[in-house]
């Protein structure tokens, strides 16, 4: 088959409908609606009005392509790696290598969006051919390509067994073992934080959180449910006869040729226990400020304060902006011989050479407020306390500031000024603030545009113009804004991976008066912002100028 002379322009218009009654009678030519997005031909496909093989070569005559031999295809190499192929598997395309040239299998030539997208991905020039759509489910269901392959040979009336010895059977037998290993392979190879696994009325469901949103990955009988999180439950230490009562460890595992922690959360619910795997992978590399996409302004800005021999520098933001991430990376810069440094946290999740980290654990009284009162004791330089959660421990770190220590802390606030508020509503004197406080680091993640993909977006350079005119803030330098499209490599998401958005506070002669009175967030961040701040909104804007996200999305997570 030589399909070389037929590129991805040949998705053409033109009225199916009509040519497959002209060619095959009148009833071969009525579709009456799919599932959203699908084309006529897969509603053809679907309500049986065509043998398969039929209206694949009718296809193929529609938009002079070549008809594929499914046999031949069948024999060359994939090009499925580093793609989505659930995102494929939804569009009915399959990429193939034809003596080394790319050559994408299609069922409907006019899905154009699909079809460009994965060509992009694949970086060459692609040539189409037609398979049916029943050959192109074929050759997915004969490579395995479904998400997860699902455990096999586990009679229900065993995998259901209440018998903790068998449950430990199944759990260590290779099925299972095989099945978990899967699981976290997919969740790497994809960016996945978190692997959840929920037992619901009728089937277990498997969802990976990618760049901070869910999405499904695999569905399994519920009857493997038992099996599965038993499995889990002895990678994490865990007890597998406890079901009635949360439970949660951790394990360190080899995934490829990374290593990872992973933190293991059971909860049980209506229909039986639901599994959180939160993937921690071992990279140092990631521990830099630029790194997580940090400015050169904003680098040198919290690098002055942590050069700072006392006080406290609080890091801000909501639940997953990644605030852990930055004090590990500003405990790493700090970390050299000539310093002790402590941390207490919940849960411990960078191990740190050099670092003496302590988990709190509240059952036998080990909380925050505990363990830093006993810090204080050990002669430290540096203190990390993972969360300033009430009073008392507001009011041990203030005491720790005031004594020679350098304290670093996370708060749960929108943005840096709302910090100050924060400790003062947490009963702290805003002296005791003004005197201690030295800067405060808030922060976002917001998505990374996907490189195969992303568009320009001519609209977003005059919308960010705009919106830069009314806050009275400088306009980007660069302004080469682009848009989300979707494509395999990205999951169809128009996003792949996450960058960081920051706004550092200095609390400096000017800004410390407006924190010793009554703090006021919106006079804290106008001083701020008239001695040159840049808030997360504008290093957002800057982001999106700079092609690493989209404008929309920087809307999204500060607007």
């Amino acid at each position: 088959m030589q399909a070389g002379a037929h590129s991805t322009d040949a998705t053409g218009g033109g009225d199916l409908l009509a040519f497959l009654r002209a060619r095959h009678g009148a009833e071969s030519g009525e579709a009456r609606g799919t599932r959203a997005g699908a084309g006529a031909a897969e509603a053809i496909w679907r309500e049986g009005r065509l043998p398969p093989g039929d209206l694949a070569d009718a296809i193929a005559a529609f938009h002079r392509l070549p008809r594929a031999d499914i046999k031949r295809v069948a024999e060359w190499p994939h090009l499925l790696d580093g793609l989505s192929r659930r995102f494929l598997r939804e569009a009915f395309l399959y990429p193939v290598s034809e003596a080394g040239r790319p050559l994408l299998c299609v069922a409907d030539p006019s899905l154009a969006e699909p079809i460009q997208a994965t060509s992009l991905a694949l970086g060459a020039s692609v040539s189409l051919a037609v398979l049916s759509f029943e050959e192109i489910e074929a050759l997915f269901e004969r490579g395995g390509m479904e998400a997860s392959p699902e455990p096999e040979d586990v009679p229900a009336e065993i995998a259901f067994s209440d018998d903790v010895e068998t449950l430990q059977d199944l759990a260590r037998g290779a099925p299972i073992v095989r099945a978990i290993d899967t699981m976290l392979e997919r969740a790497v190879e994809q960016g996945a934080t978190d692997i959840h696994i929920e037992t619901g009325r009728e089937d277990l469901r498997v969802r990976f959180r990618i760049d901070g949103h869910l999405r499904a990955q695999q569905t399994l009988a519920k009857h493997m449910a038992p099996a599965i999180l038993s499995r889990v439950k002895i990678l994490a230490g865990l007890d597998i006869a406890e079901r009635r009562l949360p439970q949660d460890g951790r394990t360190n595992v080899k995934v490829g040729s990374q290593e990872a922690d992973l933190r293991v959360a059971v909860m049980p619910t209506l229909y039986g226990e639901t599994a959180v795997l939160r993937i921690l992978l071992k990279d140092t590399r990631l521990l830099e400020f630029k790194r997580i996409g940090m400015s050169l302004r904003d680098q040198a800005a919290m690098e002055r304060l942590l050069a700072e021999p006392h006080g406290i520098l609080i890091v801000t933001g909501p639940t997953g902006s990644g605030k852990t991430t930055t004090l590990a990376t500003a405990i790493s810069m700090l970390n050299d011989p000539s310093r002790k440094i402590v941390t207490v946290e919940d849960p411990v999740e960078y191990q740190l050479a050099g670092i003496h980290q302590t988990q709190v654990k509240p059952q036998i009284g080990l909380t925050f407020a505990t363990a830093l009162r006993s810090f204080l004791r050990h002669d430290p330089d540096v203190i990390m306390v993972g969360e300033m959660r009430d009073r008392e421990t507001a009011a041990i770190g203030i005491q720790a500031a005031l004594t020679g220590h350098l304290v670093l802390t996370t708060l749960h606030t929108n943005t840096a000024a709302d910090a100050v508020v924060r400790l003062a509503d947490m009963g702290v004197e805003p002296y005791l603030i003004a005197a201690s406080l030295r800067g405060v680091l808030g922060q976002r993640l917001v998505r990374r545009l996907c490189e195969k993909c992303k568009a320009p977006d001519p609209r977003a350079a005059d919308a960010a113009l705009d919106i830069c005119a009314r806050r009275g803030t400088p306009a980007p330098e660069r302004r080469d804004f682009f848009k989300a499209v979707g494509c395999p490599h990205c999951g169809g998401t128009g996003y792949r991976g996450r960058v960081g958005v920051f706004e550092v506070l200095t609390i400096d002669t000017e800004i410390e008066p407006l924190v010793r009175r009554e703090p006021d967030p919106s006079r804290i961040l106008e001083a701020a912002r008239a001695r040159g701040m840049t808030t997360m909104l504008d290093d957002g804007i800057t982001k999106a100028g700079q092609g690493l996200t989209s404008l929309d999305e920087v809307m999204r997570i500060t607007g």
